[in-house]
């Protein structure tokens, strides 16, 4: 004999047939976090503190004999994001650690139904620490939502390389972005003081507002890339060859002296930012590649990057 939960779910179902209604059914989102800390052992940077949940994973292959850096690789899971996903990524670098972190692959940015995906980004430097955050591209397919923000802390002496890559639409597949939404806020402070922020926003008619020269200019793809440190004052005109030599490569890059700011430190301190867009990813990585190679001094280009 059923039971009055069985009743009541049957006649649920059987007023819904009667009325033609559809009944409503929450999709699965993916939702992950994922926080690390790095301490300083011997010569080395090393793992301190672990957290993983949900479909947020990390991944820290074996350091080269000899080499200090420590590099993370942070995994989604889910193989891609959609409209109510949330990622949440929290790392810590301990006085005098070096850590770079990438992304396994592509982030693929789906056709969001409702909602938008959301991702937020912390980097905490302590003293003397330096840290790259440098993922392979995101993908934005048509229609698809995503809102990111990207906050920093940095204690004195310490240096920071940034890297953002977006590309609108599957090129391969003859799909551009022209409907969507991307909310991409960025922050940055040396102790109290504000040393850079930004904000993307594009929303409804993408296509018309990255066709505008002054965001865009029709390009399929675009980066930015900051670094903050007594190193970025030197690596200027290095830069600025690096984009010189890929005509396909539209782009620019500056420097500007911060050292003044007590945040930071009194020595020289720079920071150095390019941007460029490109009709492609393909023909992006022309002068991404060797600009992270250049900023990320003998780190180098993160090996998941090369596969």
């Amino acid at each position: 004999m059923p039971d009055s939960g069985q009743v009541a779910a049957s006649e649920t179902m059987r007023g819904e047939m009667a009325t033609g209604e559809v009944p409503s059914r929450r999709m699965q989102r993916a939702e992950g976090t994922g926080r690390f800390s790095v301490k300083k052992t011997g010569s080395r940077s090393a793992l301190e503190i672990l957290h993983e949940s949900g479909a947020a994973k990390l991944r820290f292959p074996r350091q080269v004999r000899g080499a200090d850096t420590l590099e993370a690789i942070v995994i989604n899971t889910a193989g891609g994001m959609t409209g109510g996903d949330r990622f949440n990524w929290e790392i810590a670098a301990g006085p005098g650690t070096d850590v770079s972190i990438t992304t396994q692959a592509n982030e693929k940015v789906y056709k969001a139904s409702s909602g938008a995906a959301d991702v937020s980004i912390s980097l905490r430097l302590e003293r003397d620490s330096r840290v790259a955050w440098l993922p392979q591209e995101t993908i934005l397919f048509q229609h698809a939502a995503l809102t990111r923000k990207l906050d920093v802390e940095m204690a004195p002496g310490s240096e920071l390389l940034l890297c953002e890559a977006i590309v609108f639409g599957r090129h391969g597949h003859g799909e551009k972005f022209t409907q969507g939404l991307l909310r991409d806020r960025w922050r940055v402070r040396a102790g109290d003081t504000l040393v850079h922020a930004e904000e993307l926003y594009l929303e409804g008619d993408a296509g018309l507002a990255l066709g505008r020269a002054a965001v865009a200019g029709g390009a399929g793809a675009v980066a930015t890339l900051i670094a903050i440190g007594g190193k970025s004052l030197f690596k200027l005109e290095g830069a600025r060859e690096i984009i010189a030599s890929c005509k396909e490569v539209s782009g620019g890059v500056s420097v500007i002296r911060i050292g003044e700011n007590p945040g930071i430190d009194d020595s020289g301190t720079g920071k150095l930012l390019a941007r460029l867009v490109a009709k492609d990813g393909y023909l992006l990585r022309k002068a991404l590649v060797p600009l992270i190679g250049l900023l990320n001094g003998e780190a180098g280009l993160p090996k998941s990057w090369s596969l």
